[in-house]
């Protein structure tokens, strides 16, 4: 952990303009600096830099923060990782809290495994430069249309024939066997000795996220069946195969900025599409496409095209794709190219333009690629064709958006003439035999838990678990159906009062620690001043109110989290502005700059003085959401009065409705008798 001193150091160092100015070309106008936004394609500038604030605002496509924040959505990085380039940038030295021995141990030992890899891949690239390198390696990849920048900026390499080259080198160099082994660049033999277990073949490194060579994948250029076509890295401590994407590093910051990733298969389709300029594409390569890997690509977008191979294996790799994307919530298209090719052939035979205009013609929603896949095999079969609907039925199933499901069932449902309510029915039973199987399979994991560790672990949900996501579908109550669970997700707010937390929570974030200066006429007066956040949080206490707006809410209770520390305000919005979470970062920036902000003086706050305009409008917006509760309360009692035949709640909630009613009426008292709450 970095020491608070030095963090503070750090963020009072760094200048919004410098750290944006290493990635972006920023123009100079007036007191700010515009740009084309890096995080999305645009030709006329929306992306501002304020120096005056320390913050960045695109009012394109709505990303926004400090310095910091620029960094790790750029970069994709941590917080800590950006507070460390920044303090690289100004040469400020960090020096991390104590670690444990066993930290320090683990830290050591993987640092060791990376620096192994390392020069392993800095090995194989000097070898691609030797005769036989050269002449083996480096023509290979001439021979497949890669040029020498190509195959530079991917850092392709050869491994030399013989069978402990690498592994004498590298003992040579001083790194210990160990790690050798460890990182599966080489194999102990029974006897003792040491062999590479990479020889004679050209070279694909893997890069992590953040740029580092975590494991090589090996293809050798023999037509020998018995020799097997690939060899890649076993997994390690820095390698787990099922949670890397070979070309995410490259691809990372074009797959955020077109919110867009293309996925193929093999390392020559992700190199040859990155050369030809499509360089948003990553691929699975050496396994099946897998949920860690869908999780790590939602981490840039919720958008995937998935272009494989026309051929059969193609096919059943997409297939088996679309299921795993959907049920983790992303959006997906398919493109099947022409029989015979693959990305890296088709890419190499055709232009850019060419290219992507096919990919343009050629999209497909699952439904689509579906029904023109396996239509022609039903015929005139009505079972065939049963069996077909019922099959996107299933997939529409895994989508966890209710809206999304809505949308494709429409689809589904012209596309098929088929009733909606027949679908809507298939989608409800086969999302609880989901449910029920990933229940029974956390009941297992439990078990297994529960056998290894000796005693109970509460982790499972209780066999009559309801899951608080949209599980089931509504069906319509003239259809004739086995009746189904209807479990109705909270909503994330309230829009009667949705405006009025909004206002509240800007003044909380531009004058939080600002006093409210009243008149000693007025109802708020006291001698002991108080500031607009504790002024809102001890209203909002004081009736037991909190936001029902989720994110409002949690912006809410963190930036109290940060004023109960001490925190200043500057320090707390910078703090709220580079969360993780990035919806609640968003939101604190929109808060914060309105459009227009950055450079025109809003007028209403010309008009008068801040005193006067916070002890005005603070207590205004107060009693306005008061009243809005209060009608929100008013409306569910009248809502419950309809649904109930009981006399004596009836009358309790008549008797409940006049005294808001008379509190309402005190409040609008106050706030004006001609005043219009909207």
């Amino acid at each position: 952990m970095i020491p608070k001193e030095t963090v503070d150091k750090i963020l009072d160092t760094a200048r919004i303009e410098d750290i944006v100015g290493d990635f972006v070309t920023l123009k100079r106008r007036g007191a700010n600096y515009i740009a084309c936004c890096p995080f999305h394609n645009e030709k006329t500038p929306s992306f501002y830099v304020s120096p005056s604030k320390g913050i960045y605002k695109c009012f394109g496509c709505g990303k926004s923060g400090t310095a910091v924040g620029f960094v790790m959505e750029h970069e994709s990085v941590s917080y800590v990782e950006a507070l460390k380039y920044i303090a690289a940038k100004y040469h400020i030295e960090v020096h991390e809290k104590e670690e444990t021995a066993e930290e320090i141990a683990s830290r050591q030992r993987n640092e060791s495994l990376l620096l192994v890899s390392e020069y392993a891949w800095k090995f194989f690239r000097e070898s691609l430069k030797t005769p036989e390198g050269e002449a083996i390696g480096y023509q290979y990849f001439k021979s497949r249309g890669l040029e020498d920048e190509t195959i530079a900026k991917f850092g392709l390499g050869w491994a030399p024939a013989g069978r402990n080259i690498l592994a004498k080198a590298a003992r040579g160099a001083g790194f210990k066997e160990e790690f050798l082994v460890d990182t599966g660049l080489c194999v102990k033999r029974d006897d003792g000795s040491l062999v590479d277990r990479f020889y004679d073949r050209v070279v694909f490194p893997i890069h992590s996220v953040g740029g580092r060579v975590i494991a090589f994948g090996c293809r050798t250029l023999k037509t020998d069946k018995s020799v097997a076509k690939y060899v890649n890295s076993p997994e390690t401590e820095i390698y787990v195969k099922s949670k890397s994407l070979y070309g995410i590093y490259f691809a990372k910051n074009e797959i955020s900025r077109q919110d867009r990733c293309i996925l193929v298969e093999g390392y020559l389709d992700v190199i040859s599409m990155h050369q030809l300029g499509i360089t948003n594409v990553v691929a699975s390569s050496g396994t099946s496409l897998t949920i860690e890997q869908i999780r790590l690509i939602r981490k840039f977008t919720e958008n995937v095209t998935i272009i494989y191979d026309g051929d059969s294996a193609g096919i059943h790799a997409a297939l088996r794709g679309i299921g795993l994307v959907l049920k983790e919530g992303l959006n997906v298209k398919v493109v099947l190219l022409p029989d015979g090719d693959d990305p890296d052939s088709y890419s190499r035979k055709h232009t850019l333009d060419e290219v992507n205009a096919f990919i343009a013609a050629h999209e497909q929603d699952f439904i689509s690629f579906k029904t023109d896949l396996l239509l022609g095999e039903t015929g005139n079969d009505p079972l065939k064709k049963a069996n077909l609907i019922n099959d996107i039925a299933d997939t529409v199933a895994m989508i966890p958006d209710a809206v999304k499901r809505s949308v494709y069932v429409e689809s589904c449902s012209m596309k098929f003439n088929i009733e909606p309510q027949v679908l809507f029915a298939r989608i409800s039973h086969t999302r609880r035999d989901m449910i029920e199987a990933d229940r029974k399979q956390q009941e297992r994991e439990r078990q297994r838990m529960e056998s290894r560790a000796g005693n109970a672990v509460d982790a499972v949900p209780p066999p009559d678990y309801i899951p608080e996501d949209d599980s089931y579908v509504q069906i319509p109550p003239d259809y004739d159906v086995q009746p189904v669970e209807i479990i109705v997700q909270p909503p994330a707010g309230d829009p009667l009062l949705e405006p009025c937390e909004r206002e509240l929570l800007e003044f909380i974030l531009r004058n939080g620690q600002d006093n409210l200066m009243f008149e000693r006429d007025s109802d708020f007066y006291s001698e002991e001043p108080m500031t607009v956040a504790d002024f809102i949080d001890s209203s909002l206490a004081a009736d037991n109110e909190d936001f029902v707006n989720v994110l409002y809410h949690k912006a809410y209770e963190q930036y109290f989290e940060y004023y109960e520390e001490g925190l200043g305000q500057n320090q707390i919005v910078s703090g709220l502005m580079d969360s993780q979470d990035r919806s609640m970062a968003n939101l604190v920036s929109d808060l914060l700059i309105p459009k227009y902000d950055l450079t025109v003086t809003n007028f209403r706050e010309s008009m008068t003085t801040e005193d006067t305009r916070l002890a005005t409008y603070v207590p205004r917006a107060i009693l306005t959401y008061k009243a809005k509760r209060i009608e929100r309360k008013i409306a569910e009692l009248k809502s419950m009065m309809k649904n109930t035949a009981d006399q004596e709640a009836l009358i309790n909630a008549m008797k409940e409705i006049t005294g808001l009613n008379s509190t309402r009426n005190i409040i609008m008292d106050r706030l004006g008798r001609g005043l219009i709450i909207k």
